[in-house]
C-alpha cells in the first residue's frame, strides 16, 4: 500500500511557476512509476507526465511539452512536478498517482493522493 499527499499547489498570475510535491508512504516507492494528473472543472481527468520508477524515462502530454518537467527522488520518496510559464487554463486539480505500468491512463494506477488545487489568474 502507498499513501501520497500532494502540496505545493496556490493562486498565482500567468505567467508564474510552481513546483508541487507528491510524498509517498511506504517503503517500495522506487517500485513504482508516478504520474500526475488534472482535472478541472466540469473535465474530465487528463493526464499531464509519467516517470518511471527509477526516473530515467518521462513522457508528458504533448500540450504540456517544455512548460512542465516532472522529477523524483527515491531517498526522498518523493516526486516533483516543475510547472513554469502557467497560464489560465492550467487552473485544476492536480493528483499524484502510483501504479506498475507507464500509462496516460489513470485507470492503471493503483494509489492516488488527494489532490492540490493550483489556480492560475489572467
Amino acid at each position: 500500500q502507498v499513501q501520497l499527499v500532494e502540496s505545493g499547489g496556490g493562486l498565482v498570475q500567468a505567467g508564474d511557476s510552481l513546483r508541487l510535491s507528491c510524498a509517498a508512504s511506504g517503503r517500495t516507492f522506487s517500485s513504482y512509476v508516478m504520474g500526475w494528473f488534472r482535472q478541472a472543472p466540469g473535465k474530465e481527468r487528463e493526464f499531464v507526465a509519467t516517470i518511471n520508477s527509477s526516473g530515467g524515462r518521462t513522457y508528458y502530454a504533448d500540450s504540456l511539452k517544455g512548460r512542465f518537467t516532472i522529477s523524483r527522488d527515491n531517498v526522498k520518496n518523493t516526486v516533483y512536478l516543475q510547472m513554469n510559464s502557467l497560464k489560465p487554463e492550467d487552473t485544476a486539480v492536480y493528483y499524484c498517482a502510483a501504479g506498475r505500468y507507464s500509462s496516460m491512463s489513470s485507470s492503471l494506477y493503483d494509489y492516488w493522493g488527494q489532490g492540490t488545487q493550483v489556480t492560475v489568474s489572467s
